[in-house]
């Protein structure tokens, strides 16, 4: 079981992620709705591992990882992206993200993304 935050702007994915992750007995310690509130709750909560949204307003889904990466190395964070934002989730793997999964995503996808990270 791993505590995971999820930080999407958009709450329905939010709930959607986290209903995904409850049934499979894992912990939904923090959720945030844009970067710059992630990279204060990855502080305070020091989750095992992070779905990030890419594009969010405030700060988006890179620019906080870059700065969850900057303050722990060892972060977890797994990118969420909507089709078409190729581009962007190799620029998240090169910034220290774990993996990343496609929006519109399944569940056994998500859960096989977080199986990989545990």
């Amino acid at each position: 079981m791993a505590k995971i935050m999820i930080v999407d702007d958009a709450a329905f994915m939010r709930i959607t992620i986290k209903n995904m992750l409850t049934k499979s007995e894992h912990e939904v310690v923090g959720e945030a709705e844009n970067g710059k509130i992630a990279v204060e709750r990855y502080k305070a909560l020091n989750p095992d591992i992070v779905t990030m949204d890419i594009t969010m307003p405030e700060m988006d889904g890179l620019e906080a990882l870059k700065q969850i990466v900057a303050y722990d190395p060892g972060a977890k964070v797994i990118m969420v992206s909507a089709m078409g934002q190729e581009a962007m989730v190799r620029d998240a793997v090169m910034s220290g993200a774990k993996g990343f999964i496609v929006k519109p995503f399944k569940e056994d996808g998500i859960l096989a993304a977080i199986a990989k990270l545990k």
